[in-house]
């Protein structure tokens, strides 16, 4: 039997660069209240968001993402020729195929990088992430961009009082390439499918092909809706404050080290009350920085964590060398958090 040579890559993976990209319009919650029965007061109250950002026609998942990327390259000193892959996470690119990636990764100016996308919701950057470590260390890939791209706002239901407040629109990336020393901890993830359907889509694509549009719904005016993000929000926030705590805290403890450790925690941006519930449970202590980036960015499902990331770094609010505890759960129901040293 031949034997086969085994893969070699770095010793351990870090994050190298981290760059983001929000749409120019700014979208208050006064225009969200046009359609929706509610006020500023309540969607503040119930999920600490002011404003979010909306793109427009030229602000396609592909442009973002280049954008993103393009910053995070910069940041990490490298050039693009070197990226080899790109990894898209994203629910939000309405062609089945082929993957968004591709296109990106050639936008970017990659040699012939793999380029592929995945769909795990809010989660979905931390799943790229572990990805990414993983192809770094085994030697498939020096460098790797990871991205979490959304237009939700092409899936938000205007007039669905449950959600209409909470969606937003951008891009965040990360380049993940070599390291000497452990930069970015084991991942804890792992998915509950029997809560599926507290996060999903309202009606599947091929409804629309079959041709009978009577049971689909529709909007005040009667047109037949676009698919949009649905959600039993007590359910999700029941599990995201109750489970996604001990998730996180068996990734602190995956990673051998404690919350007095920490320098920041970076959560997938979903709602203010989690964020704070999360950070009670944990006993974060008050040196800790916590990132509430919702609060002008709304729930950007799989940008939220790299969107949070770069702007802490960009205010000064944390620093290269941080230790910081990211996690991110959402759609499937999925989650994924691990430790990782800023760059």
């Amino acid at each position: 039997m031949a034997k086969i040579k085994p893969s070699k890559g770095a010793p351990y993976a870090r994050i190298l660069g981290v760059g983001g990209y929000r749409p120019t319009r700014v979208v208050p919650n006064e225009v969200i209240l046009e359609k929706i029965d509610s006020s500023d007061e309540w969607i503040r109250s119930r999920s600490g968001i002011e404003t979010r950002h909306w793109a427009g026609p030229e602000e396609t998942v592909s442009a973002m993402s280049v954008e993103a990327a393009g910053k995070a390259i910069a940041d990490a000193g490298i050039d693009a020729s070197q990226v080899g892959a790109v990894v898209v996470s994203t629910v939000s690119h309405f062609s089945q195929t082929p993957a968004i990636a591709t296109e990106i990764a050639d936008k970017l100016g990659t040699d012939k990088a793999a380029a592929f996308d995945i769909s795990a919701g809010c989660a979905g950057f931390g799943y790229g992430l572990t990805l990414a470590k993983g192809m770094v260390v085994e030697g498939s890939a020096e460098y790797v961009v990871v991205i979490g791209v959304e237009r939700l706002s092409d899936l938000t239901d205007l007039e669905d009082r449950a959600t209409a407040f909470l969606f937003g629109d951008g891009a965040g990336a990360v380049v993940v390439g070599p390291s000497q020393e452990p930069a970015i901890g084991p991942t804890v993830w792992g998915s509950e499918g029997d809560k599926a359907a507290t996060i999903k889509q309202t009606v599947p694509w091929d409804r629309f092909r079959i041709g009978d549009v009577s049971e689909l719904p529709v909007d005040s005016e009667g047109n037949v809706k676009f698919p949009a993000i649905t959600q039993e929000g007590q359910a999700v926030f029941r599990w995201a404050v109750f489970e996604m705590a001990k998730v996180a805290q068996q990734a602190l403890d995956s990673a051998g080290i404690t919350a007095d450790d920490l320098d920041v925690f970076i959560p997938h941006q979903a709602n203010v009350r989690i964020i704070d519930s999360m950070v009670k449970t944990l006993k974060l202590p008050e040196h800790v920085t916590v990132a509430r980036d919702i609060r002008t960015t709304g729930n950007t499902s799989a940008a939220s964590i790299p969107l949070a990331m770069e702007r802490l770094l960009a205010t000064g609010e944390a620093k290269s060398g941080d230790t910081a505890l990211v996690i991110g759960f959402g759609a499937g129901l999925v989650y994924a958090a691990t430790v990782v040293t800023l760059p």
